[in-house]
């Protein structure tokens, strides 16, 4: 059981009932979960062409829809961090001493296996114990 449980999610799909489940039961009573969204600016050249205040205005476009997603969800606490998802994932988890990621994942395809998933880089490179939900 871990005082600290983090839980990466993607707007597009929400927080899944699974991965709070496991997450919900993993975590100390009295123990926090956090909901986590990586906003990823844009990359090389893209960059260049946007004004800060574009790229400003879709991190708060993007708080605000997680805070709508998390609204009705007791004990969560959602944050939103501006980085590479990855990467960002596993700073996040040592920076804030999480106990254990709790992270979906998809059946992989070729490209998975060479290039590999996010769940994979997590699971490689997590600082903590990492839960890794497949769905069916």
């Amino acid at each position: 059981m871990y005082d600290k449980v983090l839980v990466p999610m993607a707007l597009d799909h929400g927080l899944s009932a699974s991965t709070l489940g496991v997450a919900k039961a993993l975590c100390n009573p009295g123990g926090q979960i956090i909901a986590l969204h990586v906003y990823e600016t844009p990359h090389g050249s893209v960059g260049a062409y946007l004004d800060k205040e574009v790229v400003r205005e879709g991190f708060d476009a993007a708080r605000a829809l997680l805070a709508e997603k998390t609204a009705g969800i007791p004990g969560i606490q959602a944050e939103i961090v501006a980085g590479h998802t990855y990467r960002t994932i596993i700073d996040f988890s040592a920076e804030n001493g999480i106990g254990c990621v709790v992270i979906g994942s998809h059946k992989p395809g070729l490209s998975d296996y060479l290039l590999g998933t996010t769940a994979a880089r997590v699971v490689r490179h997590a600082p903590c114990a990492v839960h890794v939900y497949r769905s069916t």
